[in-house]
């Protein structure tokens, strides 16, 4: 589903550590994007061309938020196959979220679309998001321009577009709902957009499937780390906690001296806000979303970061000279009676971040790669900026999700600074929009939160995944995150699963006797069986 989130979470966009952009904010993107990294060994869109239908741009006309109101219509892409398709079949329609959807076609060759579009005889559709990849009403992303990228503007969307599509090649039938059976099918923020699709148009969409659904609008997500602190490898879990505590005892001395030697320690004494400096160090700890059981598309780099912070000896020598000036921050830190344990794992955390970071920057300072105080930077509202304002305009109006360190319990060690409080990464908000207040998650949970539920309306979730604390599946829910999993309201925690694993898939020729590994293949499995029901109960209530 930043954002430093899913976002920003930023966005599903492709991109590594060592590109070269001295852009901060797309720097960050690529940071949190590595995690959705795709290499595709056929290009999808060789395969399935793309269509636009045209839909309003303004649905409610009653609501004073969307004024000066528009009469206009825009183009919102989308593609199909029609492979497996027959007379009676669903319209199985994968949202594309935050992201431009041709990233989500792999889905109609061999994930999630494809399984259930063949098993049910369906036509597979990969539909995109108002303000992402090219499905844009407005001619530039200005503030004003933005007040159309809402969550109920973008469900009217998806439902026009199943009262209204006409697929090519199938003109001569009447695909459209309720006489065609509609299943929607998201993943992350997508998961839950579809839950509420459910919700707020039963009578469109037959049924929805939410992986990961994010359906709880939290304003300060601290939790979003949780998972990976109770589930990580514990020594490098209680390692980068020290770490980062001997970090933050240092910069909340507001000693400048001693904080020059730290900056210094890791090149980065051109960074000039303390706040961006923890953020760099805390980014290394963020791969574990990208982690996938599916190797194309799976980011090794929380392993990697683990093994090396970890590692009984220096990875590289060349961080020997440090040592005298590690230990020094190791006892300004607080942990003197930890210097010879914590000495190489500092040196190694150094080393890493420098290498990984400071040396992929291409810039005379590192304040151009990573502030996140730059307020020009952010004014910039083209198009082509939607990776930056799009995803960033939604959480600073209705989701929220900042990750924070500032909000862990006093009784607990964050594994990310916590100088990374809600004023911080609420930066982008202020300088991109000018909001200074929090959002308004009314708006969103409105629909059921954590608590959301409806016939035929399906969860799945990741047992380790960081955004199960905003799902129905979350410990903090009323109900504690447990329910019945039956046909009706399929509820499937997918064991040892990170982020929505159940999308993806794998040619016959690639599978192995781990791949895909038991606990996905049976949610998939699931996934087809309680879809047939539902379409049995569609047939019979059409008296087929």
């Amino acid at each position: 589903m930043a954002l430093q989130h899913l976002l920003l979470f930023l966005s599903f966009v492709a991109a590594t550590l060592s590109s070269l952009t001295t852009n901060p904010l797309q720097r960050r993107a690529e940071i949190f994007a590595r995690q959705k990294v795709v290499r595709r060994d056929v290009d999808p869109s060789e395969l399935y061309p793309e269509y636009n239908i045209s839909v309003p741009v303004d649905y409610f006309h009653n609501e004073s938020m969307y004024e000066p109101h528009s009469d206009e219509k825009f183009p919102l892409r989308y593609w199909f196959d029609a492979t497996y398709y027959k007379d009676g079949g669903p319209v199985i329609v994968l949202q594309g979220g935050e992201t431009d959807a041709s990233g989500r076609l792999p889905y109609l060759q061999k994930g999630i679309v494809y399984q259930l579009a063949k098993a049910t005889n369906g036509i597979g559709v990969i539909l995109e998001h108002r303000y992402y990849g090219t499905s844009f009403p407005t001619p530039d992303l200005s503030t004003e321009n933005l007040r159309f990228l809402t969550t109920e503007q973008a469900l009217a969307d998806m439902a026009y577009f199943a009262q209204n599509v006409v697929f090519e090649g199938l003109e001569d039938k009447n695909l459209t709902a309720p006489e065609t059976a509609y299943i929607g099918y998201g993943g992350s923020y997508a998961g839950a957009f579809v839950a509420f699709l459910r919700v707020q148009y039963p009578d469109v969409y037959w049924g929805t499937i939410g992986s990961s659904a994010v359906t709880e609008a939290i304003w300060d997500f601290w939790r979003y780390y949780e998972p990976v602190r109770i589930y990580g490898p514990p020594d490098c879990i209680s390692t980068q906690q020290k770490l980062i505590n001997i970090v933050d005892n240092i910069l909340l001395q507001n000693n400048t001296k001693l904080t020059s030697k730290l900056k210094s320690a890791f090149d980065m004494e051109s960074i000039t806000y303390d706040d961006d400096f923890a953020q760099v160090l805390s980014y290394p700890i963020g791969g574990w979303q990208g982690r996938n059981w599916n190797p194309e598309v799976n980011d090794p780099s929380f392993f990697e970061y683990c093994d090396n912070i970890t590692a009984p000896s220096l990875i590289n020598n060349a961080t020997a000279n440090s040592t005298f000036v590690a230990r020094q921050l190791i006892r300004a830190g607080g942990y003197g009676n930890q210097t010879s344990e914590l000495t190489v794992p500092m040196l190694n955390f150094i080393n890493y971040l420098i290498e990984n970071f400071v040396e992929s920057c291409d810039a005379d300072d590192l304040d151009q790669c990573y502030s996140g105080h730059n307020a020009t930077l952010y004014q910039e509202d083209s198009l082509d900026r939607y990776d930056y304002r799009s995803w960033p305009y939604q959480y600073c109006t209705e989701y929220g999700y900042l990750q924070t360190g500032s909000g862990v319990p006093r009784s607990q060690l964050p594994i990310i600074s916590r100088l990374l409080t809600l004023e911080y990464n609420s930066l982008i908000c202020k300088y991109s929009f000018n909001i200074t207040t929090p959002p308004d998650t009314d708006r969103v949970n409105k629909y059921g939160g954590f608590s959301i539920s409806y016939p035929r309306l399906a969860f799945l979730d990741g047992e380790i995944d960081p955004w199960r604390g905003a799902s129905p599946h979350s410990p903090l829910a009323p109900d504690g995150g447990v329910r019945p999993d039956t046909d009706e309201e399929p509820f499937v925690l997918i064991e040892g699963a990170v982020h929505h694993w159940d999308e993806n898939g794998l040619f016959p020729n690639e599978t192995t006797a781990d791949l895909p590994p038991e606990p996905v293949k049976e949610a998939q499995a699931r996934e087809v069986d309680f879809v047939k029901v539902w379409m049995e109960e569609f047939n019979s209530k059409k008296g087929r």
